[in-house]
Parts: structure tokens; sequence; C-alpha cells
């Protein structure tokens, strides 16, 4: 790894008393080594972001996003901040992508201009980010190429390969990753699932034979680290998903579900037939989902699902409605059903709400706010503490034993987790003889050879969010005031002074969502409202008189001091400290 002559800074320290140096900007340039670093997904669950340098150049393995929760209600899109490789960015050979979920390739729309390399997907990946490219007006430019299942290619330094595994999505890949001074196998996300349904079970003999040519390193999947034995199969959730609709001979049925889980659609379509019922789509991301499928020949062979517009010409008892919005995100369809804002769906007494997903840490409140409303409006919910009703596409811990034995790595690198699954599964990869299990984070660089593997430093790392139509960090001082502004409101003070500085005219005061409205205050509010306003108008027209000097010939100090003098009046009546902003005119 070359280095600039600049001293490095000291990185903070982590939780985890990591106290690597931070690396100048630009570095590192990868020499003759393997290097891995992650810039998301390390740490959390979504958000992937992983880079691999060796011999001067980069690759980028995914590039997705998380959503914002109930902590950021301001916040709906975060995606990693690709600062450290877009100053590399010639440097950069390109992406590969190993499936179509959102935390895998949900970031490549809002970011890609800003990197402008080449991108390589299986058929129904790229499938499904065409779509989203053109949302971006990118379709044209971003440039895909389409690599057959179980293919190879070279990419830089690199010659890739790809294995087919299991996932509740098709064509998850595992990405080998040859170098000239190891192998690396990149997982992305998986399962050993036997019975599938939709797309191929994992190849077990390329991955036995892969551990037999020696593999340096396994990238791993940690999601259900802590599940005891292994996920169950989609095969088997179907019967328990058709006993389940078959107790139900009125009403209609709603289940919510991941929009990208095809198996499901599949799933959800043959138990709706089996039950005389007819399955339709609500939320536009499943009829996006539903016709990349069919594009690359998946469900092809169940009956056509019937729009929402179809749902008003058939009895409740004969309609199961596929939607989306199992995670409580309030402008998906399930949210705007229960909470009476749909404009062609409906659900009521009698009806049944099944959701047949896991919960995502973090969206805890917003579904139990969703289930709740549905209750109260006389729906039935049933949910995975009521019946089998849910499989997960991650690997517990009897499928990671599986792994390890079947590929041999020398070293195990947990991913796709929070701190407390990479640890986990470090001690279960030690528990199973590997020899060396390293736990990251972002921003840590990782060199895997030569020698054994090594943290030498830290980049830059954090987050972008979705502002508008630009990509802001969600860090900076603009949403830290946004989300300040969220909590404690704001004031806006204008003052009016002379040429020396003296006040021309009383202070005016606004304060949007701190002073009721006439028509909603009691007997005594328009007493206490007019009576705080009077006073954060004295203590502003204050402010300015006692200014003296040069003081009051500067508008930055004008301000600054009635800026501080209202906060402080306000605080002593309402306990709050709003954003106060001060216009100063002077005549």
């Amino acid at each position: 790894m070359s280095r600039a002559p600049k001293k490095p800074a000291r990185a903070k320290k982590s939780d985890r008393e990591t106290d690597e140096a931070l690396l100048p900007e630009g570095e590192p340039v990868p020499g003759e080594e393997l290097l891995f670093l992650p810039l998301g997904g390390s740490g959390e669950i979504g958000m992937n972001l992983n880079l691999y340098g060796s011999e001067g150049e980069w690759i980028i393995v995914d590039f997705g996003v998380t959503f914002g929760d109930d902590s950021m209600p301001w916040v709906d899109i975060i995606t990693p901040d690709p600062a450290f490789i877009e100053s590399q960015r010639d440097r950069l050979a390109g992406i590969v992508l190993t499936h179509a979920h959102e935390d895998h390739i949900g970031a490549v729309p809002y970011l890609w201009r800003r990197l402008r390399c080449p991108i390589y997907a299986t058929a129904f990946t790229a499938s499904i980010l065409r779509r989203k490219l053109r949302e971006t007006g990118l379709e044209k430019e971003a440039v895909i190429t389409e690599i057959p299942l179980s293919g190879s290619f070279e990419i830089g330094p690199f010659s890739i390969e790809l294995i087919t595994l299991t996932h509740s999505i098709p064509e998850p890949n595992a990405v080998v990753i040859h170098s000239a001074h190891g192998t690396v196998l990149h997982t992305g996300d998986w399962k050993l699932d036997p019975d599938p349904l939709v797309g191929e079970v994992t190849d077990e003999a390329a991955l036995r034979e892969l551990g037999e040519g020696g593999v340096l390193a396994m990238v791993c999947d940690s999601t259900n680290v802590f599940t005891e034995g292994s996920s169950e199969s989609e095969g088997a959730l179907r019967e328990s998903l058709e006993e389940l609709v078959g107790r139900y001979e009125s009403g209609r049925i709603a289940v919510g579900c991941f929009a990208s889980n095809i198996a499901r659609l599949e799933t959800l379509a043959r138990v709706a037939e089996s039950n005389g019922r007819h399955a339709a789509l609500i939320g536009r991301s499943l009829w996006s989902f539903y016709e990349s499928a069919k594009e690359n020949g998946y469900l092809t062979e169940i009956p056509e699902f019937l729009t929402e517009y179809d749902v008003e010409r058939l009895p409740r008892e004969k309609i199961l409605l596929i939607c989306t919005g199992s995670q409580g995100e309030p402008r998906a369809a399930f949210a705007r059903i229960a909470f009476d804002n749909h404009p062609r769906v409906e659900l009521e007494k009698g009806d049944t709400a099944i959701f047949s997903s896991r919960i995502i840490p973090g969206n805890e409140k917003s579904i139990a706010r969703l289930q709740n409303r549905l209750v109260a409006l006389g729906v039935e919910v049933v949910t995975e503490k009521d019946h089998f009703i849910h499989v997960s596409g991650h690997p517990g811990r009897d499928e990671l034993a599986q792994m390890y034995q079947w590929v041999n790595p020398h070293v195990v690198v947990p991913v796709h987790g929070e701190t407390r699954h990479l640890h986990e599964q470090a001690k279960l990869a030690r528990s199973c003889q590997i020899p060396q299990a390293v736990e990251i984070e972002n921003g840590l660089v990782l060199r895997l050879a030569p020698g054994d593997a090594e943290i030498i430093g830290r980049v830059a790392s954090g987050r972008l969010t979705l502002d508008g139509n630009r990509m802001v960090p969600l860090n900076s001082s603009m949403m830290a005031t946004r989300k300040r502004m969220m909590f404690n409101g704001s004031l806006a003070v204008t003052v009016v002074v002379g040429g020396d500085g003296e006040l021309l005219s009383d202070p005016v005061i606004s304060g949007p969502g701190h002073f009721a409205p006439e028509s909603e205050q009691g007997e005594q509010g328009g007493e206490g409202e007019d009576a705080l306003m009077k006073k954060l108008t004295a203590a502003a027209a204050k402010a300015v008189e006692t200014l003296s000097g040069s003081s009051t010939r500067d508008d930055a100090e004008v301000g600054e001091a009635v800026r501080r003098a209202v906060r402080k009046a306000f605080f002593a009546e309402r306990t709050q400290r709003p954003v106060t902003q001060v216009h100063v005119v002077r005549i």
C-alpha cells in the first residue's frame, strides 16, 4: 500500500477500542497486496458497500441503501458515503452486484454519477437495476454487463467467478475474487434451502471445489448468527400458509411481504389458488419486481395477479391482497389501507392481515403502530408469533458451520450485521477451527495478504441521505439543524435598526408550531400566548438597546445578541431551545 509522506491523523477510538490511524485523503492505494475495505454494511444490517484492492486498482462489491426509522423521522433513504473511492475513481475498475435487494443495489441510481464505472450483474439483478436507473435518468449512461449464472469474467487485476446460492430473491451469487495474493469468497446474502421453489439450489459442488483449491478468506453474511439450527425452507412455508389461509372462509385476506421476495409471491399465488381466491398485487414496487421476474423466466406458470382496480369487482372472500409495507412504512400500501388513505382498497371488520416477513431492527414501533391500527378496524392480525408464516433468507448457525466446512477459509471476516452479530460470528468461526476471524467496521482497512490478516488503518466513512433530489451528509450541520427544528421548533425575529444601531420599530417575531391559533386557545390560552410574545419582543428590543460601540454597527453582532436573548427568554417560559434566526434590517 503506497503512502503519502503526510503524517496520518489519529482516528477517534471506536467502542471496541480500535485506534487505527486515519489515513490521509486519497489513501490507501493498494500495492502488492490484497485489501478489504467496507464503507457500509459492517456494524449494521443494510447499506452494503465493500471494496477490494490490489495492484493499484479497486473493485466494489454491492452498493446499497438503508432506510430511516422512528429515530430519524426526517430521513427516508440513507446510503454509504463513497467519498473515499470517489477520490480514486481513476483506479476503480467496476461494481459487482451480488443480488437485487435494496441494501445491495439501491445506492447505484443515486451515486453512480460520482463513480461512472462499469457495473456487472446477472440478468434478474440487471433488470431490476435498469428500472431504478430509468427513474434517475441514468438508464443509457450506466453500462451494465450481464453475467450468466455461474459465469466468470475479468475486472482490473481480479478474476471473478460467480457461485449460485439461495436467498429470498432470484439469482443471489457468491462472488469469488481471485487475485495474485489469494482467493476470497464474498458470500453476499445466502441460506441453504433444499426447496427454494424459485431459482436454483446452492451450488454445493462449486463451493466444495473452491475449498479444495484453497481459500484465503471468506467475507460472510452475519444476519442470523444468533439463530440456532438452520433457516427453514420456502417449500415448507408454502404448506403452512395454505393451511392458515384455508381457515378463513369469509373476508379479505391481506398479506404483507417484501416486494423483492419472488419466491413468496409465487407461494402466495399458489396459496390463493388452492383456497379459491385471486391474488392481487397492491403496491408499485411489487409490480416492478413481478415484471422483472417474468422478463427473466420466473413466475411464468402462476395465475396472473389482479390489480388494485380489479379488487372491488370480486366478493371479499375471493380476494387475497399482497401488500407492500410489512415494516410499517407510512407511504406503503399496507399503511395507506390501514389508515384509510388508499384510493381503491380497504379492510374492515372480519378481514385478516398476515405479516409474512421478519421485523427489521429499528422498525418495531412503526410495525406495532400499523398492527394496532388494523386491530382497531376489527381486522385479525397474524404474525410469526401466532403461526409459521415466514422463513428467513439468511443462514443460521448450522448453515454457517456447513459453509466453513465446505470452503475451509484461512480467515473469516463477518459483515452484514450489527457489532454484536459480527462478534458472534467471529466466535463461531473460531469454535469451528477457522485459524483467524477478524472483526471489522466501516472504514477500517484490512490487509488480507501477504501475511496474516491485519487491520492497517482507517479511512473516512460516513452516511448520506436523500434530501429532495440531492444527496447530503447525514451528519451535516444542515441536517442537525433540521433535527433540532423537528424537536424544538423554530423562531424568526426581524429587527429594524438605524445606521448607529438604534431600534426603529418593535421587533417582529414568528414561531410556527409554537403559538396556537386563536381558534384553538382556551379561556386563558390567548393571554398566555400574548404574554410570551411580549416577553420575547422585550428581550429582543433590550438586546439591541444594550449594545454599545462598534457592535451597534455590526449586523452579525446585533443578530447574535438578539438570537441569544430570545432563546433565553423562550427557554425560561417553555424549557425549549428553538432554532432561532434573526433578520437585521438596517435603514
